[in-house]
């Protein structure tokens, strides 16, 4: 990984691991927060995934309209570190660990992969 594109990687991670930090403090069910991207399409390949321990704790999120407050506190953050975000609901899903483990046996690698 190139040098500009560590510190980029970086940076993104700082601005993801406060909202992470924020978010499970204030949103039932949610757990940890990731991100995929390909760094020479970027920030248009960003993809920010957030997980939540069950698909009802996403729908209860959705709609209470944490969705939405999510989004804008990723955009916000990435922001800040000089990533801008055009749309942040094509860039922002959300996903659960009870998901994962009915559709890839628990194994976040495969189920981040592009399809």
């Amino acid at each position: 990984m190139k040098k500009t594109v560590k510190k980029l990687d970086n940076n993104v991670v700082k601005a993801l691991t406060h909202v992470c930090e924020l978010a499970k403090c204030e949103i039932p069910g949610f757990e940890w927060i990731t991100h995929t991207a390909s760094y020479d399409n970027f920030p248009a390949s960003l993809a920010v995934i957030c997980v939540f321990d069950t698909e009802a704790s996403v729908e209860l999120a959705n709609s209470k309209d944490l969705d939405v407050y999510l989004r804008r506190q990723i955009q916000g953050q990435l922001l800040r570190v000089g990533v801008k975000l055009k749309d942040a609901r094509r860039h922002v899903r959300f996903d659960s660990e009870e998901a994962c483990n009915e559709q890839h046996q628990g194994n976040w690698q495969l189920r981040l992969q592009p399809h």
